[in-house]
């Protein structure tokens, strides 16, 4: 006979070690807001490459280097939902290169044209500290508005890939779970099995 606790447990229809409802429901929840995560940290990515909507910057080669490896785009993006199929700390892995990136990018600064003396160049014109100085952001002549648009879709890719990060870790932990729960489950039907146990 199995334990009092233990039967009353199956008579109200509840697994012992999991609630199997739950995990089901978590992963239709998480599945749908990674994709949609991946999808704006792609557009963010390549929304980098072209400030202000212009194409010429890019073709010029007036890009900074960490807008340039689109961190949001294979970080964030593609490698987010194709390892979530398989590895789950692959797609954990790919969310934090993003992150790690993208902090790079809004700490580095934009390419811009700065006038440095005797004439105008291309140069990352702004110190360190710019972020907390938007005064010194009409430093950059060209393109328009870089600054503010160079800060705007960085600091967007460090929340998407946080959040990503987030889902992800409790996608992992649901996985875990439902293992769990599948093995406990064999070993309840195991014991069904047995004569006189209900």
């Amino acid at each position: 006979m199995l334990p009092l606790s233990i039967s009353r447990e199956r008579r109200n229809g509840i697994i012992p070690c999991c609630q199997a409802s739950y995990m089901r429901v978590c992963s239709r929840i998480v599945g749908p807001c990674l994709l949609v995560l991946g999808m704006l940290s792609v557009l963010a990515s390549i929304l980098l490459l072209f400030p202000g909507g212009a194409w010429q910057y890019l073709v010029d080669g007036h890009i900074s280097r960490r807008a340039k490896i689109m961190p949001g785009t294979w970080g964030g993006g593609v490698m987010l939902p194709t390892s979530l199929l398989w590895d789950g700390d692959l797609a954990l892995l790919g969310s934090a290169a993003c992150f790690f990136f993208s902090g790079l990018g809004l700490t580095d600064g934009p390419l811009c044209l700065v006038w440095l003396i005797p004439s105008l160049s291309w140069h990352r014109g702004l110190a360190d500290s710019y972020l907390f100085y938007p005064s010194t952001w009409s430093t950059c002549l060209e393109p328009v508005g870089i600054v503010a648009w160079h800060v705007t879709f960085f600091s967007l890719l460090l929340l998407i890939s946080a959040a990503e990060m987030l889902l992800t870790f409790l996608q992992i932990i649901n996985g875990c779970a439902g293992c769990l729960c599948g093995f406990c489950e064999g070993k309840e039907a195991g014991l069904s099995r047995v004569p006189g146990v209900r």
